[in-house]
């Protein structure tokens, strides 16, 4: 399995060898991120969770690609803008710990303010 050094040397590489860098403004760059999550969207949009689940059980390669799309351009954002993910994820994850304890979060699905 590659970590995420190892996935965005490869999405570099992909970009530099094919000179796209030079179209690579990070508003350009989050629109397509934008536009490859709607894309995930797109799969399960209008189905009930009956039709979700035999939709995943013949599409999964469908959308795990959708889903590989967005990791490359959150991976190539993260680069371009200098990002550590790494480390700002474990501090996201420890913000979130914080405003959704698992005493007062447990089995719900409200906002942090409304717990």
């Amino acid at each position: 399995m590659s970590d995420i050094k190892e996935l965005t040397k490869k999405i570099i590489a992909f970009r530099d060898a094919r000179d796209w860098k030079q179209f690579h403004k990070p508003k350009d760059l989050a629109l397509s991120l934008m536009l490859e999550a709607a894309e995930v969207g797109e799969h399960f949009q209008w189905k009930n969770e009956k039709e979700v689940a035999e939709y995943v059980k013949k599409h999964k390669n469908d959308i795990g690609e959708e889903l590989a799309d967005t990791l490359y351009w959150v991976l190539l954002i993260a680069h371009d803008l200098n990002i550590d993910l790494v480390k700002i994820f474990s501090g996201k994850m420890k913000k979130n710990e914080k405003k959704y304890p698992i005493a007062k979060a447990k089995g719900k699905h409200n906002k942090y303010t409304e717990l």
